[in-house]
């Protein structure tokens, strides 16, 4: 039997984050991955792929350009299938690649094959050809990730019903398209085919979705999505989905039938735990396979074994989950971690996209902090003219005592690059007069910061203790 300092199992974001630091810290690492090539869900059926369809779908059809050029302006006549798969299985290639050469130089080995535990410390795995070997490790880190819930009751196919994982081996494009879940991925999915001019309808049986966002920007994401043609269903459960004559139809608890050519089933998933035989290792999941670990060490119930990314749940994200794996491989081996910082930005690669960081409206509110919000449109700055944008909005909320930056909120283009700015400041404590003391690159949507803080300071009480200075012509008219 082969032993090992460190066993992995999974290698997305979470495992290979972990694995390599373990390597880099001199201790022996095996990474164990089911898949046929390394970096788990993220980078084969996830992230990475949902995310350079998006892209792809941009560039192709010149969303981007359609605020000059109008919106019947395309870069390409007829896009297929085809289009989408040839630059995702360029990337997917390119990071497969680019992990593989990490794994490589760091000297940690890989094992392709199912795990499954054997008592707390030995592994078993089954390799696709049927071998089996045993491995055994001091520390174990659980980082298998997750899923879709594919209910019994929808008639998946692969073909017209699809879930998540199955969206990104698409054949044909659809002329209309149902998503059933409102959630981040089902979000995602639904706004990247509306800007394929696919008819969209988007089902969620909640009356609000993506809660978590401050609602401000929800309202204005919701105003651009209508503005398009993209229907939205909510606040109606699904009833059933059956076929007529090869369409899905979903029929709502409220009698409304939305029937379309594909069907796209994004109400949530679960952690891919069930097949890992925890029992053995004296680990239990609860009901949607996510394990429960110590948020401070991920450490599970079983102190020598770890579990990290999507198999612990929120907040599921690819960024956070590497700094989890990280985490947990520097508490395995004893390594000292500096706290970590107060705020994560969140991304939703939705078409606009949304990124967030820091309090929402609502959270102030509920606290009791008094504040202000400033608010900057996209079309207000120089770049955004340039650009051709006529949507778009930073909102920045401020506390009135402190000028302290509580939270920023951002819809629209680049979104998820500009919040890094809000990032740096909210963990560093900064406040409103850093933004309008300071010089943007001009022009710049970036600007939107400046332009956001000089609202927010002319509505503030009179006795503020910044002066605001005016640098651009944009700032002068913000600060009129």
């Amino acid at each position: 039997m082969l032993a090992y300092d460190f066993l992995v199992i999974g290698s997305g974001p979470s495992g290979r984050r972990a694995a390599i630091q373990a390597a880099k810290l001199g201790y022996s690492v095996l990474v164990i991955e089911k898949g046929r090539r390394v970096g788990g869900v993220s980078v084969h059926t996830g992230t990475i792929p949902s995310k350079t369809m998006r892209e792809t779908v941009l560039n192709l059809t010149g969303y981007r350009e359609r605020g000059f050029y109008g919106r019947a302006y395309r870069v390409k006549k007829d896009i297929a299938a085809e289009d989408l798969m040839a630059r995702l299985h360029k990337t997917l290639d390119h990071e497969v690649d680019i992990l593989e050469h990490q794994f490589a130089r760091n000297s940690v080995r890989t094992m392709e094959g199912m795990a499954r535990f054997v008592d707390p410390h030995t592994v078993e795995v089954t390799a696709e050809h049927g071998e089996v070997s045993l491995v055994r490790g001091e520390k174990i880190l659980i980082a298998v990730g997750t899923r879709p819930y594919r209910p019994k009751d929808v008639p998946f196919d692969g073909v017209s019903v699809l879930d998540s994982d199955e969206i990104v081996e698409l054949k044909k494009l659809p002329r209309s398209l149902t998503v059933v879940g409102a959630g981040v991925i089902g979000v995602e999915y639904a706004t990247i085919f509306s800007a394929l001019d696919v008819a969209v309808t988007l089902v969620e049986s909640r009356s609000t979705f993506l809660d978590f966002i401050d609602h401000e920007i929800i309202e204005d994401f919701v105003h651009q999505l209508r503005d398009r043609n993209m229907a939205i269903r909510f606040g109606s459960k699904v009833a059933s989905i059956t076929m007529e004559d090869g369409w899905p139809v979903t029929v709502l608890e409220s009698g409304r039938r939305v029937r379309s050519q594909m069907l796209l089933y994004c109400a949530g998933r679960v952690g891919a735990t069930d097949s890992i035989n925890m029992e053995a290792a004296g680990l239990k999941a609860d009901d949607r396979g996510r394990l429960l670990v110590n948020p401070q060490t991920l450490q599970t119930e079983v102190p020598h074994i770890y579990a990290a990314g999507d198999a612990i749940g929120f907040p599921s994200l690819a960024s956070t989950s590497m700094e989890q794996g990280r985490i947990a491989a520097c508490h395995a081996f004893h390594m000292p971690l500096p706290p970590a910082p107060e705020f994560f930005p969140y991304g939703i690669y939705a078409v606009p996209e949304i990124s967030t960081v820091g309090m929402s409206e609502e959270d102030v509110q509920r606290r009791g902090i008094p504040y202000e919000c400033g608010i900057a449109r996209f079309r207000e700055t120089s770049r955004g003219h340039i650009m051709g944008l006529e949507t778009g909005m930073m909102k920045m909320i401020f506390s009135i005592r402190t000028h302290r930056l509580l939270g920023v909120h951002i819809v629209g283009e680049g979104a998820t690059e500009l919040i890094h700015i809000g990032q740096a400041v909210l963990n560093l404590k900064g406040k409103l007069e850093y933004f309008i003391e300071n010089t943007f690159n001009y022009p710049t949507l970036a600007e939107a910061y400046k332009i956001a803080a000089l609202d927010a300071y002319n509505r503030l009480a009179k006795g503020a203790t910044a002066v605001a200075p005016v640098s651009s012509e944009t700032g002068a008219k913000a600060a009129e």
